[in-house]
Formats: C-alpha cells, sequence, structure tokens
C-alpha cells in the first residue's frame, strides 16, 4: 500500500516538475570552488544562504545552510567509488583534515585511493568536452597534487567546514554557470543513462509486486535520507541482509519483487516529502510524513497549521479564523464543500495519508499508515482542536504543546512512550476513542506536579478525553453550573475553598490547600472536604465579603446528594479537575463576561 501509493504520488509530482528526472540527485552545496583558466583555484565562494529560525520569545536566529543543486546520480555503494562531477571534499582534494592541518596520508591510505578513482572516472567522462569551464576542471584534474596542497589558504580558510560541505566547480568570474549545467555535460550523461538502462536488461526480470509489469528488479533499495535518527548516508525501507530473509534461491532486494522504476520512483517521493518541513512532523523519535494525492501543498499547508497552531504561510491568527470556519459546520457532522472551497481547496474527496516512520540499525520501520479522504482529516482534525478548547476563545493546541504537557517540568528525560503519541495520533486523524493512557497520564502529572497542576492544555487534555471516551455527562468549554456530576461539584468546591483561603490571606500566601490536600480530594473526598470545610469557617472570618463565600459553597454542597463521594475512579478524576479549572477560572473574568453570563442564564 505504502510503496503503491508513493509511487503514484511520484508521477503525480513528475507532472508538475516537482520532482528529480531519472538519473539525477539533489546534493547540498556550501561552497564553489572558482576555477582559474590554468585549473587553479582563484577562490572559494560561500554557496549557502540565510535562514531565518524562530526561537523564543519572538526572536529569530539566522543561519547559513546549503542549497540543493542538480547534479548526476550520487552513487550509493558501500567503499571507495566516485561520483561524475564529484562533491565530497575527500575525492576532490585527497585531503584529511586533523588536528594539525590538511593531510594526505592516513593508515587506511583512503584520502589517496579516493582521489585517483576521482581523478580517472572524471577524466575518462569529459573526454572530448572543450568547453572553457570543462577545460579548466580538466586541468584541475591533472595537476592537483595532494601532497603540495596541504598548506592551500582556500581550503585551511574554511576550517572545520572543509571536511563536511559540499562543492561545485565554477570558472572564474563566472559564478552563475556551474561545470554540471554545461550543455555539454549534461548531454553526455543522459546518453550515458541510456548505455545503463540498456546493460540493465541483462539482469533479473520478473513481475514487479506493484505496477504488474515485467521489469528489471531492484537488487538493491536507494536510501531515503532526512530521517532523524536514521543513518547520515542515508536508510533503505526494502532491504535483506541476512541469509535467513532469503527465500526461493534469491538474494538482496530480489525478494521484495519490486522493480528497478517503481524503486526509484518511491525513494524519490519519500525524499521530496523529507526535504522540507510541509509534509513532516516529529513525534519524538517517529517521524510523521503526510500528503495529498493531487501534487498541491493547500491541503498540507492547512493540516500543519491545524496540527502545529501554523504553517509556512497560516500564521497564528489565520489558523484560529479558520478553525473557528471550520468548526461551524459542526452542526451538520462534516465539513461543507463550501469551507473548503473558502480555504482554496477544491478536490474534499482527495485521498490523504499519513504514516509514522521510525529508522533501526538496518532499515526504516513503519509504525502505521492511514488513508482518508482529505476532507474527513480536516474534520477529524478539526474536531480534536475543538475537544481541547477550555475557553470561548479559540486557540489551535499544537502536538509539541501536548507532548510537553506529559513530562514533569522537573523531568531531565523528556522520552514518552511513542505508543502513547501514536494512538493518540490514531484517534485524532479517525476521530476514534482517545487512548486510555493519555488520560491516565495528565490525570496523575496534575496529582503529583505541585509547580505546574492545571494548565490549560492539560485542562483541554483531559476534557476532550472524558468527552470522547466517556459519554456520561459532557463537559463544557467554560463553567457548567448545571453540571450536577458529583466529582464535577467536589472540583469546584475545591477551587472556591482554595479562593476563600487566599482571599483570607490577603491574595499572599505560599501554600495552599491545593499543595498540601489536592491530590487526595480528587481521589478520596470523603476523606478531605470535612476537614477543609471546618478550615474554610476561620477563613470566613477574615474576608471582605463572607455572604459571597457562604452562598457559592451552599449552591454547591446543595447539589452533593448531602455526602461526598467515598472514591473517585479515573474520569471522575478528571471531571474533579475540570471542575477546579473552570470555577478557579470564573473568577478571574472581567466584569462585563461575568454580567453577560448572568444575563444568558436568567
Amino acid at each position: 500500500m505504502l510503496i503503491q501509493a508513493l509511487t503514484d504520488y511520484y508521477d503525480i509530482l513528475a507532472e508538475k516538475g516537482k520532482v528529480l528526472s531519472a538519473g539525477h540527485s539533489n546534493v547540498k552545496i556550501h561552497y564553489l570552488i572558482s576555477l582559474t583558466s590554468t585549473g587553479e583555484i582563484d577562490e572559494i565562494i560561500n554557496y549557502q544562504q540565510k535562514e531565518e529560525i524562530p526561537v523564543a520569545k519572538g526572536k529569530v536566529k539566522e543561519r547559513w545552510v546549503p542549497r540543493d543543486v542538480i547534479m548526476p546520480l550520487r552513487t550509493e555503494k558501500p567503499g571507495i567509488d566516485a561520483n561524475i562531477i564529484e562533491h565530497r571534499p575527500l575525492y576532490l582534494f585527497g585531503l584529511n583534515l586533523e588536528k594539525e592541518g590538511l593531510s594526505p596520508d592516513d593508515r587506511t591510505g583512503k584520502a589517496k585511493k579516493s582521489h585517483e578513482i576521482f581523478v580517472k572516472t572524471n577524466l575518462e567522462f569529459i573526454e572530448g568536452i572543450n568547453t572553457p569551464l570543462v577545460q579548466a576542471y580538466r586541468l584541475f584534474l591533472l595537476n592537483w597534487k595532494p601532497e603540495e596542497e596541504t598548506q592551500n589558504p582556500y581550503l585551511l580558510g574554511l576550517g572545520k567546514d572543509y571536511s563536511k560541505s559540499g562543492y561545485a566547480f565554477c570558472l572564474s568570474g563566472y559564478p552563475e554557470n556551474m561545470l554540471q549545467e554545461e550543455p555539454q555535460i549534461k548531454s553526455k550523461w543522459e546518453q550515458k543513462c541510456l548505455v545503463l538502462a540498456e546493460n540493465e536488461e541483462q539482469n533479473y526480470i520478473a513481475q514487479c509486486a506493484v505496477s504488474g509489469e515485467k521489469a528489471v528488479i531492484a537488487r538493491i533499495h536507494n536510501k531515503i535520507k532526512g530521517i532523524p535518527g536514521g543513518l547520515p548516508t542515508g536508510t533503505v525501507l526494502v532491504g535483506y541482509n541476512n541469509p535467513s530473509e532469503s527465500s526461493y534461491g534469491k538474494e538482496q532486494a530480489y525478494n521484495s519483487g519490486i522493480s528497478e522504476t517503481v524503486m526509484k520512483k518511491y525513494a524519490e517521493a519519500f525524499n521530496y516529502l523529507l526535504s522540507g518541513r510541509k509534509h513532516k512532523i516529529l513525534l519524538d523519535d517517529v517521524t510523521v510524513l503526510f500528503w495529498a494525492m493531487n501534487g498541491e501543498e493547500t491541503c498540507e499547508d492547512l493540516i500543519m497549521a491545524m496540527l502545529c497552531g501554523t504553517s509556512d504561510k497560516m500564521d497564528a491568527e489565520q489558523t484560529e479564523y479558520m478553525l473557528k470556519a471550520l468548526l461551524q459546520d459542526g452542526k451538520r457532522g462534516k465539513i461543507t464543500e463550501e469551507r473548503l472551497k473558502s480555504a482554496d481547496i477544491f478536490q474534499p474527496g482527495v485521498d490523504f495519508y499519513m504514516i509514522g516512520l521510525k529508522p533501526n540499525s538496518s532499515r526504516l520501520a513503519l509504525k502505521f499508515i492511514y488513508k482518508r479522504r482529505y476532507a474527513d482529516v480536516l474534520w477529524n482534525i478539526a474536531r480534536f482542536q475543538n475537544d481541547l478548547q477550555v475557553s470561548e476563545t479559540i486557540h489551535p493546541v499544537s502536538f509539541s504543546y501536548i507532548r510537553k504537557e506529559l513530562i514533569s517540568p522537573k523531568s531531565r528525560s523528556d522520552a514518552i512512550n511513542p505508543a502513547l503519541l501514536s494512538k493518540l495520533f490514531e484517534a485524532v486523524l479517525t476521530g476514534g476513542k482517545y487512548p486510555t493512557a493519555l488520560l491516565e497520564t495528565v490525570v496523575r502529572r496534575v496529582r503529583i506536579d505541585s509547580d505546574l497542576r492545571m494548565s490549560m492544555v492539560r485542562a483541554g487534555i483531559i476534557k476532550a478525553c472524558i468527552n470522547r471516551n466517556y459519554k456520561k455527562g459532557e463537559l463544557k468549554v467554560a463553567l457548567d453550573k448545571e453540571n450536577c456530576e458529583q466529582a464535577y461539584l467536589c472540583g469546584r468546591l475545591f477551587a472556591v475553598l482554595e479562593k476563600l483561603q487566599q482571599d483570607s490571606f490577603g491574595g499572599t500566601i505560599n501554600r495552599t490547600i491545593k499543595d498540601s490536600y489536592f491530590s487526595s480530594a480528587s481521589a478520596r473526598p470523603v476523606l478531605v472536604f470535612p476537614k477543609l470545610l471546618r478550615l474554610a469557617q476561620a477563613h470566613l472570618n477574615k474576608v471582605k465579603y463572607p455572604v459571597y463565600y457562604n452562598k457559592l459553597i451552599g449552591e454547591i454542597v446543595c447539589k452533593l446528594d448531602g455526602e461526598f463521594p467515598e472514591t473517585l475512579l479515573l474520569p471522575d478524576q478528571g471531571r474533579f479537575m475540570i471542575g477546579y479549572y473552570q470555577q478557579y477560572q470564573s473568577f478571574f473574568e472581567p466584569k462585563e463576561q461575568k454580567e453577560k453570563k448572568e444575563k444568558e442564564e436568567l
């Protein structure tokens, strides 16, 4: 399913010119080597571009990042193997960067061997091509002697960047014309690719398991690059490294039955999705990729905004406006086509894929894959965001905030069970129940964390889990005075008693009843509240308006059926916490907002 989807997606991208043609690779280039007509290095030009990264408190940080340049297909063979128009410094210069400087020697002799095969391969390739830039390149290949260049000022001037950068060649005075873009170079490389394709006919031919056509079966699959936690050189999705994985006398990836054409398509589509930020989200050690089967980016931008708060094309304000508009369709239970058209989305029925990937030592592991109609995915994410709201003003909550609230603020480790995040993601996309472990985790954090108990995000998570997983007594966005659930009332009462205590000390108190009794009150109310009510009598004598608190306490206690619950199970502990949060927040509402609510209640 995944390889078929990626292959189809490649075809869509190819029609729009968004992926590379066969026989080419995207290479990250940091510097241009400017050559004189005699093949000597005239200068090394910084080819990187500045990128702004948002940091804390609305500030941005600038950094230099390499540019992507299309070059002849890069080799992926292990060991020493040169590329046509090389970009790696060890091959180009034959020098290792060591503490004392540049050196052509090491114990393995790799630098020397790499440079020699690079020179031989490229001299053979450019034979018969005599443009000024190619001639300068030829002279560089013939005249460069690594042992004589250990003090080269241009290379030493790069410092540590020398060994970790990519390079391209240009002629002095013409940095815009790079070697791999020379028409004769491109034409000769395309001819070479055709010859290689014809020679493939001698390889193993069978029916492709994806396309169904008889074709050359791929022996080794191209690597997927850019997966956090994967190998720097890339990780394969399909690979057979052990004899026990072989069957019917077939070795390596011949067992997969995937043709060379399909393999190259799915690998290229994979690398396209990983090349930017529009199609991926990181959930701890799981990389989530998503795409719509139309090749447009409007769908991905909206999904990114809904899951992360903002995207490249939608800021926080636009995201909130769009979320409000989508939630207006709530009564219908679906996103209307008119709403999607207003967001410049004209294919609500297009297929939408989301996959979760986690690399191991040898290959990529597929953690999950979901296929849904785009409109359904969008609606389910909008429902998820609506579930999390605990105020009248809608604010999208990103997965990063949710993840943060599942960890103790004092913890040195930020690891979370990846299965929990995967299950949560599945619930968001499919509209199913949230994982029970999510409610358990948040309730435990609220009970344990003394410095930060009930944040807005934690309250939203608890409310979402209870409303979707337990149909009994839906929790509303704001304080619900009509809610007679015993646990909810206990939470409200605790908030009132805490505010009474704070006011009795003039608002300045180091330790409140929340610090001492919140955890036990949320689990065994009958053991705690009688004592708290006795303490409240002393606090009433110190406040300016005791009648207000007496009345509020009396209203809540009267609805408690004459006794406090003995034990609260997990869902009721969550209701207790929501009652506490909503009641406590109501004390800080503006006067005009309180009066408006009171009129609406009347």
